[in-house]
Parts: C-alpha cells; structure tokens; sequence
C-alpha cells in the first residue's frame, strides 16, 4: 500500500511552500530598502493558502499555481517612491520565519506519527 506523502501531511505541506514564497518576497524588499522607485511587495497568506486547499480539492496541482504578490502599502512613504519601510519588513520577516519554523514543527511531527505506525 503506497503512501500518499500530500494527503497524509495535509495543509502543512502547502503552508511551508507558502512560507517560503513569502520569504523570498520579504527578502526581496529588504534587499530594496534603499533602491529608488521599489514598490514593497507581500503575500496575502491566509487567502494563497485557502486558494491552494480549494485547488487541490478539485484536482489542480499546485505546480500550475503560484502565490500572488500584492504591493504593500507605506505608513512614511519616501519622496524616492521606495515603500518599503525597513522596520515593517524586518517585523514580517520575523514573524514569516517563526510560521516556518511551526509549520516545520507540524510536518515533523507528523512523519514522525507516520514513522510509528509504519514500524508499529
């Protein structure tokens, strides 16, 4: 009997692709912080994530999908139009990379469940 590694670790599997998606955003606006003109961009988490469950539950694979990125908007804008404020994303990036970490902790434990049952 084949186990099915994306039924068996559920939604954790989809939030980690996510969470790396919207690492690589951040990370991107952080790198722009000084660049003149840099529209900040972020992904709306809980909705990517709620389109990839409605997608799987209808059979699309989440290799034709990707998250959407939205432009951020500033608190200060900079006369240079950069909106990216470094203390907003340094927060979010923070924030981003505890989620990964829990989601981590989710898919681990998991396995981990799998393993067990598996060696019985």
């Amino acid at each position: 009997m084949a186990i099915h590694f994306d039924k068996a670790l559920g939604l954790h599997a989809e939030a980690l692709k996510l969470r790396a998606e919207r690492t690589r955003v951040l990370a991107a606006n952080l790198a722009n912080e000084s660049t003149p003109g840099y529209q900040a961009r972020d992904i709306d988490f809980q909705a990517s994530l709620q389109r990839a469950l409605q997608d799987d539950a209808i059979g699309l694979h989440s290799s034709t999908r990707s998250a959407e990125a939205l432009y951020r908007v500033p608190n200060h804008p900079a006369q240079d139009g950069n909106t990216v404020e470094l203390g907003v994303e340094q927060a979010e990036f923070s924030q981003n990379a505890s989620d990964f970490q829990t989601s981590l902790t989710f898919v681990n434990m998991k396995l981990r469940g799998l393993k067990q049952a598996i060696e019985g």
